[in-house]
């Protein structure tokens, strides 16, 4: 039985935590054992099988105190212990501090890594400290899985030769989800309310949909990340007297009942990874308009006037005259509906477990040479 080492920060809802919850929730019917080595306890974290063994590799209650410089050592230190005492196969690191611990702390057991990049790498990886540590620490990784092209192309070119891009899976509850017998006048999105989801430009933009189709409301769901976004959208709302027609609905487990029902998903960050909230729109066939984020994740499953509507980053205009036609137009929007729908074929979970085993089986074989 082949044995593998997930390593993140948490399990704590979010775009990655999700996905690694959900492939080793998938692993462990594969005839694999899985140990999970994470930093800390969320409040509300993603549910995992009980044979996927859990291990805390954070700071100790009596590291708390010690200086930062230890604290960073203990860390890095913790998680190798625990690669040398459970010897896995492989392991498999997700964002990005976990992925530099993981690649640190497995120099010289003979244990191969993959990271996996989530995150736009131009916004996330641009710090000094980034800059020496990719050439440093990357190209020791056995291999690495991106979401795009564009992230791929950031890093080192060896480590592109000996990568994949896997995209997101999505949520069963997502698949084969029915259409509506009648749809309500309503734009919607999903997403934790968060600066650079840029939710903010949407409300500006159906502020000038508002004007021309009265009738239309727009819902946002999803939780707060408390940086201030959720303020920031109240006070647009309040200054715009739009408490009538633009709610911030809080978060929902239920968005495969509630977003199918509304007309148009609106997706308006200004960069992202690959958006689960988009895969899951597009999956439910949502007639969608989307900003053409970096790192490539939009562009990466959407092609503009095929199956959805892809509009330049921040530009409130294109964003407002993409609602409106999807609103006026009604056979483009169920067109592009019907071919967002298709993308279930490849971020099925079934899909892209094969993708992982496929790729997690390669860097084994090849690094047991």
């Amino acid at each position: 039985m082949r044995k593998i080492l997930f390593h993140l920060n948490c399990f704590e809802q979010g775009g990655a935590e999700r996905v690694v919850s959900n492939l080793v929730n998938q692993l462990v019917h594969e005839d694999y054992e899985i140990i999970t080595a994470t930093e800390w306890q969320g409040e509300n974290e993603f549910k995992l099988d009980e044979r996927v063994r859990r291990v805390h590799v954070g700071l100790k209650e009596q590291d708390e105190e010690k200086g930062r410089i230890v604290k960073i050592r203990l860390r890095f230190q913790y998680l190798r212990e625990l690669i040398k005492e459970e010897r896995p196969d492989v392991v498999v690191s997700f964002t990005r501090r976990p992925n530099y611990r993981a690649l640190v702390s497995a120099m010289g057991t003979g244990v191969p890594v993959i990271a996996a990049v989530r995150q736009d790498p131009k916004s996330y990886y641009n710090s000094i400290a980034d800059k020496i540590l990719i050439p440093l620490l990357y190209p020791r990784a056995a291999g690495c899985v991106f979401q795009t092209e564009e992230q791929k192309r950031y890093f080192p070119k060896g480590l592109q030769k000996r990568s994949r891009i896997i995209l997101n899976p999505v949520n069963d509850k997502y698949l084969n989800v029915p259409e509506p017998e009648k749809k309500e006048k309503l734009v919607v999105q999903s997403g934790r309310l968060v600066d650079f989801k840029n939710q903010a430009m949407l409300l500006r933009a159906f502020l000038k949909v508002h004007e021309k189709h009265p009738d239309y409301a727009l819902k946002i769901y999803g939780g707060d990340s408390f940086d201030g976004t959720k303020e920031k959208l109240e006070k647009i709302i309040q200054e715009n007297h739009a408490e009538s027609f633009i709610t911030l609905m809080g978060g929902s487990d239920a968005l495969e009942k509630e977003l199918p029902t509304a007309e148009v998903y609106a997706f308006s960050s200004d960069y992202e990874g690959m958006p689960n909230a988009l895969l899951e729109a597009m999956t439910m066939g949502m007639p969608t308009v989307a900003t053409d984020c970096p790192c490539g994740g939009p562009r990466t499953v959407m092609t503009n006037e095929v199956n959805g509507l892809l509009i330049p980053v921040g530009d409130e205009k294109a964003m407002a005259d993409g609602i409106n036609r999807l609103i006026e137009d009604k056979a483009l929007a169920e067109r592009l509906g019907k071919e967002a729908r298709k993308i279930s074929e490849r971020i099925n979970g079934r899909a892209v477990l094969m993708q992982w085993k496929d790729y997690i089986e390669e860097v084994i074989k090849k690094s047991a040479r």
